[in-house]
């Protein structure tokens, strides 16, 4: 009898595990990051005239951190929803542009000085904004990828709302959508700013 009731208990094991995770949003990824306080950095902003920025500058404000790049096609499904977002000003958007110049873009037989390459991320990235609209309070320029390690990125475009404190309250992987906003995003804003 044991031999039919173990195998039977392992089936339906595997079904309940796969009905929890059939049921959840694959966008919606954990992170290990919600809650604990945002990773510093200081990057170059696209101005060229502007001092770096990092997390610390907006220490005492609610803010969305997003995750972008020229190159990245899910960003222009998305980017026209930020720029109706930014014109309301519930909170203040910054962009980040994430390994905006790629190896591919190098010439043949050497590589960008790294001067060369932050003047042509600015310049591809101002294009981009120019012409899609800019919805970002500013933009910083994450040139090797190192500062999407540090907010665990698993590709673009991904959003991040974090706190007064500076700490993480909600990640977002993929297009922010008008339903989003209104449901998750402006809620959470609303209750960070009572608080």
């Amino acid at each position: 009898m044991k031999k039919f009731l173990i195998p039977l208990v392992l089936f339906f094991g595997l079904v309940a595990f796969l009905a929890v995770g059939l049921n959840r949003d694959p966008r919606e990824i954990p992170s290990p990051l919600v809650g604990k306080p945002a990773p510093a950095f200081e990057l170059y902003t696209l101005d060229a005239n502007a001092p770096k920025f990092g997390p610390a500058d907006m220490k005492g404000k609610v803010w969305m951190m997003n995750v972008w790049a020229t190159w990245c096609v899910a960003c222009r499904e998305e980017h026209p929803v930020l720029v109706a977002f930014s014109k309301a000003n519930q909170l203040p958007i910054v962009g980040l542009s994430y390994k905006e110049v790629q190896a591919q873009d190098e010439p043949a037989g050497r590589k960008f000085t790294p001067e060369e390459k932050l003047k042509l991320a600015r310049e591809r990235s101002q294009l981009w904004l120019s012409r899609h609209g800019n919805p970002y309070a500013l933009s910083v320029l994450d040139l090797d990828g190192r500062v999407g390690i540090d907010y665990g990125v698993y590709g673009v475009p991904e959003t991040y709302v974090i706190d007064k404190e500076g700490v993480i309250r909600y990640k977002r992987v993929g297009v922010v959508t008008p339903d989003l906003l209104q449901s998750t995003i402006l809620p959470l804003v609303q209750k960070l700013n009572a608080s």
